[in-house]
């Protein structure tokens, strides 16, 4: 009778699956389904979803429920950026890199994520968070919005008919905490799509809304979230889109903030919720008693946060990713019920969009700390905790470089350099496209003043720079790229996600990526057919 209904639910979106089959203990290592229908709605993708984990579910036997669920989510972390970052820590620490393990890679179980949005084959960060976080698939752009909202859409009405409920959001029904860790802007896609429902994840301040917008910014959407008693705790940078335009930065006195209604949300946060602090720099936030805050914001720039690699030289100072996930945990396991966290390495990404692997791959060995101190916080009997990205990079491993040759260096044979078909040596990390670009006899490298790119010295006269004398193992160099373009761009393939605890078990096989909502929802319990 299981078998029977497990395949009557499959054959629903096309997927013909026999009842031997099922049975055939041996199954899951062979077993190839055919295409089916691709779900073109909210409803459909959600079904698909809860047919995906049935279908795991049945090869191997039920484990206890999670009380907790954690959910890491390393911004364009792909596996070529894994790799290249579990050799650089390893190399960091005069180990071996290539047998270097990142603390989420020594996870019993692994599946890949098909990262393809409703409407994108290459997806940007809205759609795939928002997949992770409501198990229904969207639109470029979409914040927790279902793929029938066109990405204009301004009303507050027809954007709250076509919402998608989140796992955030049915954590605070339930009354479990909430939070959200972050590096980039708290009002950048990933973390938005936990609390906020809009149609473009542009509009982070109500500045950004185009004229006549009825629809809340997302900024706007953390202090009116109305489930539960609202999130716990929100850490991460973008303090000026919570700021008035006629407020001056605390950190940088020439700047001031972006909301055009005079409302300042971070006083707002204190005012709205008992026990409740607000910081922007590391002193306050290391004076925050967890035992006695339930409520924390910590805005820590005024856009994004700095780079791991740049963290020390900002002089209000910032926490770690490490830190802030510390804290968050220690404020949230207070709640006997249980608790949903997102913590995300949103500048692995903004590292690669600018073409220089060192700052995203120190970004992605920082996660990684992250989820080894998550480990020591928490237990595998209760604590599901899932690491994985949005989409990857045009981020490459290339050449045939001996073991232990850097990684961030030029390509090398027991101690020789390589040579492409000019002549002229090459480095092992490199872009499909970006601003790295060196045609037309120029060259640049990374600025980290302010983020962005300064002329570097061209040697030779030929299709590309002679970088015999170049130290591409500086923290500024800028990787080759073989398609010029102002940022790096995103890539299709698939990422992977890595699971320990309560519920991982269903982590396996090629997965549609809305279907990690499912597993965490699956592993709390709230699938009624567990």
């Amino acid at each position: 009778m299981k078998q029977a209904k497990l395949a009557a639910a499959l054959g629903a979106f096309g997927i013909t699956l026999s009842i031997a089959a099922v049975a055939d203990d041996n199954y899951r290592h062979h077993h190839d389904l055919p295409a089916g229908q691709v779900p073109e709605s909210a409803s459909e993708w959600f079904q698909a979803g809860q047919a995906a984990v049935r279908l795991n579910k049945y090869e191997l036997p039920n484990l206890r429920r999670a009380k907790n669920v954690i959910l890491f989510v390393g911004d364009g972390m792909g596996v070529s950026t894994v790799t290249a970052a579990r050799i650089l820590e390893g190399q960091m620490n005069g180990r071996d890199g290539e047998f270097n393990r990142l603390s989420f890679e020594r996870f019993n179980h692994t599946a890949h994520s098909v990262t393809a949005s409703a409407n994108q084959q290459t997806s940007d960060s809205a759609p795939t968070a928002t997949a992770m976080v409501s198990g229904v698939k969207a639109n470029d752009g979409a914040i927790s919005v279902d793929q029938s909202v066109a990405r204009t859409e301004t009303s507050a009405d027809v954007t709250a008919a076509k919402s998608v409920k989140t796992i955030l959001e049915r954590a605070e029904e339930r009354g479990m905490s909430t939070g959200v860790v972050t590096t980039a802007r708290f009002t950048h896609a990933t973390p938005a799509v936990n609390y906020a429902h809009i149609a473009d994840r542009d509009w982070e301040a109500d500045s950004n809304l185009p004229a006549g917008a009825t629809v809340k910014d997302i900024a706007r959407q953390l202090l009116e979230f109305p489930y539960g008693d609202g999130l716990e705790v929100a850490l991460g940078g973008g303090r000026s889109y919570f700021m008035p335009k006629t407020a001056t930065d605390p950190e940088y006195p020439t700047q001031k903030g972006r909301r055009a209604d005079s409302r300042d949300l971070t006083a707002e946060w204190t005012a709205k919720y008992n026990n409740s602090e607000y910081v922007w720099n590391q002193a306050q936030f290391d004076a925050v008693n967890p035992a006695k805050t339930d409520h924390l914001l910590g805005l820590f720039e005024r856009s994004h946060m700095r780079y791991e690699a740049d963290r020390k030289d900002d002089a209000a100072g910032e926490p770690s990713l490490a830190e802030m996930t510390e804290k968050a945990i220690k404020v949230l396991q207070k709640n006997r019920k249980g608790f949903y966290l997102m913590v995300e390495g949103g500048r692995v990404d903004h590292g690669h969009h600018a073409g220089n692997a060192y700052r995203a791959l120190t970004d992605a060995i920082a996660l990684s700390d992250a989820v080894k101190k998550a480990k020591q916080l928490t237990n595998d009997k209760d604590t599901l905790i899932l690491v994985t990205a949005d989409h990857s990079h045009v981020f490459t491993i290339a050449g045939y470089p001996s073991r232990g040759n850097p990684i961030l260096g030029k390509t090398a044979i027991d101690g020789v350099e390589s040579k492409d078909s000019l002549g002229l040596p090459y480095t092992t990390l490199s872009y499909a496209n970006g601003p790295g670009w060196t045609g037309g006899l120029q060259r640049k490298e990374f600025n980290p003043a302010n983020e962005g790119t300064v002329a570097a010295e061209y040697a030779g006269n030929k299709l590309r720079p002679d970088l015999s004398a170049v130290d591409t193992e500086n923290p500024n160099y800028m990787q080759e790229a073989t398609v010029p373009m102002g940022s790096e761009t995103h890539a299709g393939e698939d990422v992977t996600i890595y699971a320990d605890g309560p519920g991982a078990y269903l982590v396996r096989g090629t997965l549609e990526q809305n279907v990690i909502y499912h597993i965490m929802a699956d592993a709390l319990g709230w699938n009624d057919r567990r």
